[in-house]
């Protein structure tokens, strides 16, 4: 009788402590994305952004993204494996977070740099390039880390709670976001009203998540080593070419489950860069308080999407899930829209918010965990790294859409905003003018739509074809 050799994923503790530690990595991530995000105001004052700027400024993250690094990414990640992928996306977070931080700087505004950039390209002040340009390598780092995340999850939960360990990873990053859009704006109060100390902060964060990583780099090196002891002298997995990547695309499921992806995420993700805004200018309250306000759209999402990549374990139905989660978005943002405007009141907007926490929980726990049933798991990592690339086209162009949509509907309000808000800085009374959201949550809730029909023809296939999104992901093993 062969005795079967326990490998270090096998133990629950080692597993789980694996799982935080890249976790965590992922909660300074996501908390550095929205960082300036309940800051749109302040911003406005202090270095003159419009809604366009600051939606160029958002578009920046996904910039380089889309035009072929996420592929690239994906390569690197099936060719150089888990550790060394994920130590070089830490560390362009760090560096991308750091020239954010200078652009965005007092003393970088009195440069001759930021006067010479101020000069080409007028429309955009040079604070917004220098803090774009930082965001773009930023983001390259991040999406490599997501991709990164997803594979090494895959791997350490293979055959194990998988759905609920994605679900557990993105609600712990998820609870970045709601601490930051409270943390931000109240550190920037400290600071009297400083946008560059809770940059300089999350900054911080970044470095420790850099740490975690490399520490989680020891325990894979150790779990690999078992798993080719393990192996002995069975012959070795295929190993990923880039040639790969064919089989990808030629994936009708693939198509399906990216572009659901995209639609899904560009209704989530751009309206999270002016939902601050949006409940300023529709709720008529302070920035803090709307920041307050909408930090809690995280919350059942971070509540939830553990237990419903349980349910995923065990019972199955992720198929369904994804179509009911595009549902609720639909249902949300056309009342922002059409409602909310008519009965502005903040106990109202806050249900709104966390009805759509619960549409954040269903759709991603269901989606991610779906991909390894789909794909061959030599080139799971393209795999994860082209539906990352796909939707990063529409996270790079839709805030930058949002914000030229909002300046056309609002013609001349920037400008009266500016004004109002100079005069505010200078200890006059004025009344600063709200935007009219209306068009841009109908933009959202289109996406919706279309994501929801996407939903309908996955589950339609995996009907037909059998791929079992709507089987559980636990696999029970006799023993004999």
């Amino acid at each position: 009788m062969t005795q079967v050799k326990k490998l270090l994923n096998d133990s629950f503790v080692a597993r789980w402590a694996a799982l935080l530690l890249i976790a965590l990595m992922m909660f300074f991530a996501y908390m550095f994305v929205d960082v300036m995000s309940p800051l749109q105001t302040l911003v406005e004052g202090q270095r003159g952004w419009t809604p366009g700027i600051f939606g160029t400024y958002a578009a920046s993250e996904y910039f380089l993204n889309v035009c072929g690094f996420l592929i690239l990414a994906g390569i690197i990640l099936d060719k150089s494996g888990i550790r060394f992928t994920g130590a070089l996306s830490a560390s362009l977070m760090v560096i991308g977070a750091s020239i954010k931080y200078i652009g965005i700087s007092d003393w970088f505004q009195e440069t001759e740099l930021c006067a010479w950039l101020n000069t080409w390209w007028v429309s955009l002040p040079g604070s917004a390039k220098i803090a774009s340009l930082g965001f773009m390598i930023f983001g390259c780092g991040c999406e490599m880390a997501g991709i990164t995340v997803s594979k090494a999850i895959a791997k350490w939960f293979k055959g194990k709670e998988m759905a609920l360990a994605m679900g557990l990873e993105m609600a712990i990053a998820r609870l970045g976001v709601f601490t930051v859009l409270s943390l931000s704006p109240f550190i920037a109060n400290k600071f009297n009203g400083s946008v560059v100390a809770p940059i300089a902060f999350c900054t911080v964060l970044l470095l420790i998540g850099l740490i975690n990583f490399l520490v989680f780099n020891v325990m894979d090196a150790k779990l690999d080593r078992q798993m080719g002891d393990a192996r002995g002298n069975e012959a070795p997995a295929e190993e990923f070419k880039v040639s790969d990547i064919k089989n990808i695309f030629g994936s009708k499921m693939f198509w399906i489950i990216a572009l659901l992806c995209v639609l899904y995420y560009s209704a989530i993700f751009p309206f999270q860069r002016y939902a601050t805004n949006f409940l300023e200018c529709t709720l008529s309250i302070p920035t803090e308080s709307a920041a307050n306000l909408f930090r809690w759209f995280p919350i059942l999402a971070m509540v939830l999407t553990p237990f419903l990549g349980s349910f995923i374990d065990h019972v199955g139905k992720g198929a369904s899930m994804l179509m009911y989660g595009a549902l609720i978005m639909i249902i949300c943002h056309l009342t922002f829209a059409f409602v909310l405007p008519l009965y502005p009141k903040e106990w109202f907007a806050l249900l709104i918010i966390v009805v759509l926490g619960v549409s954040f929980s269903l759709v991603p726990a269901s989606l991610w965990p779906s991909v390894p049933k789909i794909i061959d798991e030599r080139y799971l990592g393209s795999a994860y790294s082209l539906i990352f690339w796909i939707q990063n086209f529409g996270l790079c162009f839709v805030p930058k859409i949002i914000g030229n949509v909002l300046d056309s509907t609002n013609p001349g309000v920037a400008q009266l905003r500016e004004q109002a808000n100079a005069q505010l800085a200078q200890g006059i009374q004025a009344v600063v003018p709200a935007y009219d959201y209306t068009v841009p949550m109908v933009i959202f809730a289109s996406f919706g739509v279309l994501a929801f029909i996407l939903g309908l023809w996955l589950k339609a296939e995996d009907r037909a074809k059998g791929y079992g999104l709507e089987l559980p992901n636990i696999t029970n093993k006799v023993k004999k």
